[in-house]
């Protein structure tokens, strides 16, 4: 484990890097005790220093929720990082690739919630009983990490690699299978650069909501009404390009984009 000093040193790093947009080496090179916990401990300094900015929450978003992605990091659970205030982004607005290190897009679908979640004894039945709509969405991904070289403990410290995400409008959530929601993202003239699945995400992404929402209880957190919660990907990252412009597409549910210069 790190000291409190060190784990100060890593998140004055990591917000160097995102606000100079010059990404660093691996804090597991840096600081080579730091562990899961350091992590989001690490992740926490940074979001409070942004509250006392201004900033305000408006929910959370898991990662490594597929089974593959959990072997290529070693570990057996997702984990997660926070959705501020300043990182939404709209359909209608270019977003430019020079305020980021190295984004890249994912396909989601969102969850926004109508209720608040219970904590620790949160299930799949309570998150479709409090979300209000699942939504399209797309979230933007960037690493302060350089390379994108993180190992876990590097991708938790750096708010779970998120950026930014943008969603659409959505629909009741009891009028879909949740887990059979067919996903495609596409660039201008309609190429195709993604496809997947909603039971991508644990096999249903309710299931990941849920995880969540037990999980940040332990840390007195809860998923309030009128959150919204990116579950985990569909489908692979994709680079972002300047000059592009992505659409996800999910059939039943309807379409997102976001526009790049």
């Amino acid at each position: 484990m790190l000291t409190d000093r060190q784990r100060l040193e890593a998140a004055e790093l990591l917000r160097s890097a995102e606000q100079h947009v010059s990404p660093i080496a691996p804090l597991t090179e840096a600081f080579p005790g730091i562990g899961t916990e350091d992590a989001y401990e690490i992740q926490l300094v940074n979001i409070r220093h942004r509250l006392a900015a201004g900033a305000e929450v408006r929910g959370h978003k898991v990662g490594l929720s597929s089974k593959v992605m959990q072997r290529m990091m070693g570990v057996d659970e997702p984990d997660y990082g926070h959705l501020l205030d300043d990182m939404e982004l709209r359909p209608d607005v270019p977003v430019p690739v020079a305020r980021y290190c190295h984004p890249r897009v994912e396909v989601e679908v969102g969850f926004v919630l109508g209720d608040d979640l219970p904590g620790e004894t949160c299930t799949p039945a309570d998150v479709l009983a409090a979300t209000e709509r699942v939504v399209p969405a797309l979230e933007l991904i960037d690493s302060r990490i350089r390379d994108w070289r993180i190992t876990i403990a590097d991708t938790i410290a750096d708010n779970a690699s998120s950026a930014g995400y943008v969603i659409g409008e959505g629909r009741d959530p009891r009028e879909l299978d949740l887990k059979a929601i067919d996903a495609r993202l596409s660039s201008g003239g309609g190429v195709s650069l993604a496809e997947g699945r909603s039971d991508a995400v644990l096999g249903d992404p309710t299931r990941s909501v849920a995880w969540l929402a037990r999980t940040v209880a332990r840390f007195g957190v809860p998923l309030k009404k009128g959150h919204v919660v990116l579950p985990g990907s569909c489908t692979r990252a994709v680079d972002v390009v300047a000059g592009a412009t992505y659409t996800a597409e999910f059939r039943g549910l309807g379409s997102v984009s976001l526009s790049f210069i």
